[in-house]
């Protein structure tokens, strides 16, 4: 029986592992919390629970990861390179769902020397948009055609009839990854042109995007997602119109989160935050003395005083004389922690994933415009789509390469037909599929 280990018990490890499970593996879950590793493998006579955390305890990682033919590294970015290292050293294969940085990229020539496969960038976002969009790069390219233009968006949101708070969001994922997302600059081609936001303009470029939802159209907003322009690599695509990667939220979501982060919510500093309540910790932002009350935010962010983002912030709670939240160290910390509890999902809602690539594909004869739509929900009182659409496509990959399917070897994220062909078409078998449309445009 092959093994696995799964460092990471967090929101979207509970499909993964149970598909693991299933398959036949003997799965260990790491994890610096004991119980939530225990909760994953229950009684399962495959499983393992391990508390482990990487943070205090490295030098135990090349005798765990040594100990399984795969590691499963669902931990934050930062230590994917670690794991990765240990990998290398012990002959273990890896996955991960996150964005290859410079860091794990530097490892391609050890792994492949090793004769190991360390894929990446095989969740949702990274992860089904690399698969979908390649499927149909591949079969334009292979029509004679090219891409012209390119734009992608994606969202995790709840299910439109369980929409019921004001920013339109609730977590399924980690709140502070939610947030630092909205500290990121962005680039993108649009017109032939190359435009650049910096992070602090982000939330300034939104516009209405609408996309049909279980036969309703809904219009959210779309704002640029990082730098889109190493994709024309990655997908072996030169568009010369647009090239385009971005979010997904329900309206009034980007107007609120600028005026968020020009309050100084969404920095990392650390200050001394023991004992504020939240209507001194926006005095303290906005440099005044005492409590910051509604009618000062409204002058410092240059609002009217009844302004629906004002309220979005009193429905926080942000104005008030109630204490943070225990030992926040930093501003972003204090947000995530009061966000939470507040916009969580009640038992039985469901949350949606939707995932829309447009393409104009250019052939000698004809143009077409080429749309690909995923719309997965949530399993009311089950998993999350948030888990199964980043803890499936992980689980199915891990399968395939200790199975021989997925042979390639190296760091890689998943644009090869001898990756996206198969785990694509297992995701289908898992009710996580897509819909084309093409429009012929002569």
């Amino acid at each position: 029986m092959k093994k696995v280990v799964v460092f990471g018990a967090g929101l979207v490890a509970g499909a993964h592992v149970e598909y693991l499970l299933e398959h036949g593996f003997q799965v260990t879950v790491a994890s610096r919390t004991l119980a939530k590793a225990q909760a994953l493998v229950a009684d399962h006579a495959n499983g393992r629970a391990l508390a482990f955390d990487i943070s205090k305890d490295a030098g135990r990682l090349g005798e765990i990861v040594g100990q399984h033919e795969l590691a499963v590294s669902l931990l934050p970015y930062k230590y994917h390179p670690l794991v990765a290292q240990a990998c290398i050293e012990q002959g273990t294969h890896m996955v991960t769902t996150s964005y290859v940085k410079e860091a794990m990229q530097a490892l391609d020539e050890p792994a492949r020397a090793a004769g190991l496969t360390v894929l990446n960038e095989v969740g949702v976002d990274p992860g089904i948009d690399h698969m979908m969009t390649m499927e149909v790069v591949h079969r334009v390219q292979s029509q004679g055609g090219r891409i012209r233009s390119f734009s992608s968006y994606a969202g995790g949101l709840p299910a439109p009839e369980d929409n019921d708070n004001p920013f339109g969001y609730k977590f399924s994922w980690s709140p502070k990854g939610v947030l630092l997302a909205g500290r990121n600059p962005a680039r993108f081609l649009r017109d032939g042109a190359i435009v650049e936001i910096p992070g602090p303009d982000l939330f300034d470029h939104f516009w209405p995007v609408t996309v049909q939802v279980e036969g309703e159209q809904i219009e959210f907003e779309g704002y640029p997602n990082r730098d889109s322009l190493p994709y024309m690599e990655t997908y072996g695509i030169q568009p010369d119109q647009m090239m385009f990667r971005g979010t997904l939220r329900y309206p009034g979501w980007c107007p609120t989160l600028k005026k968020i982060a020009e309050l100084g919510l969404l920095e990392e500093e650390s200050l001394d935050l023991a004992g504020l309540s939240y209507a001194q910790l926006l005095g303290l932002l906005i440099g005044q003395k005492g409590p910051a009350s509604r009618a000062d935010a409204a002058a410092y962010l240059g609002l009217e005083t009844d302004s629906f983002i004002l309220d979005n912030l009193e429905w926080l709670g942000l104005f008030s004389q109630s204490p943070l939240p225990e030992c926040p160290q930093t501003p972003i910390d204090a947000l995530a922690a009061t966000m939470l509890p507040k916009m969580q999902y009640a038992p039985g809602e469901r949350d949606m994933l939707v995932l829309q690539h447009q393409f104009l594909a250019e052939y000698p004869d004809r143009q077409e415009r080429i749309t690909s739509t995923m719309i997965d929900f949530g399993i009311p009182h089950g998993y999350t789509s948030m888990a199964r659409t980043v803890g499936l496509p992980a689980a199915v990959a891990a399968r395939m390469i200790l199975e021989g399917e997925i042979a390639l070897r190296g760091v890689l994220v998943p644009v090869h037909p001898e990756i996206y062909r198969p785990v694509l078409e297992e995701l289908g078998n898992l009710d996580i599929e897509f819909r084309e449309e093409i429009e012929v445009l002569g």
